[in-house]
Parts: C-alpha cells; sequence; structure tokens
C-alpha cells in the first residue's frame, strides 16, 4: 500500500489530477482538508492515490462523497439568525435608501447547497428588492448547484425560519418532513459554477455573504481572496462572513468594521 503523505510524489500528482476532474485547487486548502482527504481515502480502502483518483472519476456518487467530505455542504436556513434579522431591518433599508432604488446587487459567494442564497432571496422579498436583479449565487461545486436548483429541504435545515415566512415561501410534502421553496423565491437566485480563486469577480456589489468558505483556505489564499471581495464591493456596500471568522488586518485591505463578522467599504 501507497504511504500516504502529504508531501510525496504521488500525493502530488493526485492533486493535479483531482484539479482537472473538478477545478479544486487543494493546494490552496489548509491541513484540515489534507487530513479529511486521507481520512476518506483510509476508509474507502485506496491501495494507492491513482486507485482513489479513479475511484471518483469513474463514479460520480463517489466524487459527490469525496466532495461533501471535503467542505461539508450541509448548511441551513438563517444560519446565524441574528445576523439575518440585522441585515433585513437595518442594512438592506439602509441601502435601499442610500441608493434610491430597490434595485440592489447581491451575491452569495459559496452558496453550497443553495439555503444560503435563498435566504437572501426571501429577504429580498420580505424587504421588496427588485426582482430584476436576481441574488447570485455561484459555487465550484456543480453537483452542489445542482442540488439547490432543485430546492427540496428537510425540515431540520429550517428550524430557524420563521413561521410566517414558512408559509408563504415554502410548500411541504412527506407529512412536513420535506420543504421546497417557491417559485417567486427560485426566480430570486440565479445560480452559476465559480471558482473564487481563479475567476474573476465581478463588482459593484452592495451586498455580499461568503460565510463558513475561507475558513478552509491557507492564509494566502485567504489575503487574496478578501482583497478580491474588497474590489468587488461597491462603496458603502457590505461585506458579511461566517461567525468563526474573523478578517485580520482588515483595515489595510481597505475594510471598516460595521459589526460582529461585517465589514463595509467607504
Amino acid at each position: 500500500m501507497e504511504e500516504r503523505n502529504y508531501n510525496s510524489p504521488g500525493y502530488t500528482m493526485f492533486k493535479q489530477n483531482f484539479k482537472r476532474l473538478s477545478g479544486i485547487d487543494l493546494n490552496s486548502y489548509k491541513d484540515q482538508i489534507h487530513r479529511r482527504t486521507h481520512e476518506l481515502m483510509a476508509r474507502w480502502g485506496a491501495k494507492n492515490y491513482d486507485e482513489y483518483f479513479a475511484m471518483m472519476k469513474n463514479d460520480e456518487k463517489k466524487l459527490r462523497e469525496f466532495l461533501d467530505h471535503l467542505t461539508i455542504n450541509v448548511s441551513e436556513f438563517f444560519r446565524n439568525d441574528s445576523q439575518w434579522w440585522k441585515l433585513r431591518d437595518k442594512i438592506i433599508p439602509e441601502l435601499i435608501s442610500k441608493r434610491g432604488t430597490k434595485r440592489l446587487k447581491l451575491w452569495s459567494a459559496g452558496c453550497a447547497t443553495g439555503e444560503e442564497p435563498y435566504s437572501l432571496a426571501i429577504l429580498s422579498a420580505v424587504c421588496g428588492l427588485d426582482t430584476m436583479n436576481p441574488v447570485l449565487a455561484g459555487d465550484i461545486d456543480q453537483g452542489a448547484i445542482a442540488t439547490a436548483q432543485k430546492a427540496n429541504y428537510r425540515k431540520a435545515q429550517l428550524l430557524n425560519v420563521p413561521k410566517d415566512y414558512l408559509a408563504k415561501y415554502f410548500t411541504t410534502t412527506d407529512n412536513g418532513e420535506t420543504y421546497t421553496v417557491n417559485q417567486d423565491i427560485k426566480r430570486r437566485v440565479s445560480f452559476k459554477r465559480f471558482n473564487m480563486i481563479e475567476d474573476n469577480f465581478n463588482s459593484g456589489f452592495d451586498i455580499i455573504l461568503c460565510r463558513n468558505v475561507v475558513i478552509y483556505f491557507t492564509n494566502e489564499t485567504k489575503a487574496v481572496l478578501y482583497e478580491k471581495f474588497f474590489r468587488a464591493l461597491a462603496p458603502g456596500g457590505y461585506f458579511l462572513v461566517g461567525s468563526t471568522e474573523q478578517i485580520f488586518g482588515y483595515q489595510k485591505i481597505g475594510f471598516k468594521t460595521a459589526g460582529p463578522f461585517l465589514y463595509t467599504k467607504d
């Protein structure tokens, strides 16, 4: 059995092959992700990196399992709900007033299986934003996007959704165990495959959410991404990160803090 070593030529070749297959550069991720990679290799009983890669290349379910194990795509609606209510009650109304329009540009970066962009779309509806500007939802994982576009979720993923939102924006099946996002909310989201490390960012966003994504990246990759997010944000816009994340040295980038895990740009 080939030695499982982060620095071995076999693992280097595996990472190159995986990038060609998926577009994901494992070198941008910190050790936690490499540990997960090798944990799954042992679980599957792969004798070497070539066999491990072949399992994913030849079996879409194996690739899906690998990606889910790597990035933990499972999320929930209105995760850390107090931050969402701040968006609804303060930030979006403030932006509408400041911009003089209800056509705001919103982006969920690293949208995974859709809980975050649909949450943002619900707030877009609640606050009366123009439907001509759908929430941009991007993720590198095409399988996660496909799941998001189906818009079917388990009851456990909706525990933070207010009851009136649940009644208005979802339909339920399976005796209340499965919920589907309504068409008017689905129309407010535009999904696309997006590699935030390699692809160019659009600009002029009023709100960008990138939560519980960069936590997996190396410090060098984080620094590059935060610079890109800063440039993508319109003056006066807001950038929200996850509740276990913070941007060290945000002043040097140009951000100003606007509250816990929330940044703005002059």
